[in-house]
C-alpha cells in the first residue's frame, strides 16, 4: 500500500529523553526524522541495520567506530550494520533524517505501527 503524509505532522515517538522520532515504515526499509534537543546525547550502540543519514538542521557530533566527526546541515553519513556509533546534539539541537535497511522492528514496536 502506498503511503503519503506529512511526516512531522503526527505525534512524535519518544526515542530517548530529548530525542523524538517521526518514522515511516515500508516493507524493506524505513525513513525516520529524529529531533534532538540541545545537548542531547545518544549513547554508543550498534545494530545489524545499514543506516544512511543526513543532517537537516542544527549540528551533531557523531562518533563512528571511535572516530569523532562534527556534522551540520547537508552533511550525510553511511553506517554499515554492526558498526558502533553515537552522537551528541549541538547547542541549538538538530534534526536528522535516517534511512534503515532492513526495517528496525524495535522502532516499529516502539511506534505501535
Amino acid at each position: 500500500m502506498t503511503q503519503v503524509r506529512k511526516l512531522t505532522a503526527g505525534e512524535p515517538v519518544e526515542l530517548a529523553p530529548g530525542a523524538r522520532m517521526f518514522p515511516l515504515f515500508g516493507e524493506a526499509a524505513m525513513l525516520n526524522v529524529v529531533d534532538l534537543d540541545p545537548g542531547t546525547a545518544l549513547p554508543l550502540h550498534s545494530h545489524p541495520h545499514e543506516q544512511l543519514g543526513i543532517v537537516l538542521s542544527g549540528e551533531i557530533t557523531m562518533v563512528f567506530a571511535g572516530e569523532e566527526r562534527r556534522l551540520g546541515p547537508d552533511d550525510a553519513y553511511q553506517i554499515p550494520g554492526g558498526v558502533e556509533h553515537g552522537g551528541q546534539a549541538g547547542p541549538q539541537g538538530c534534526r536528522v533524517l535516517d534511512v534503515f535497511v532492513p526495517v528496525r522492528e524495535d522502532y516499529r514496536k516502539l511506534a505501535g505501527a
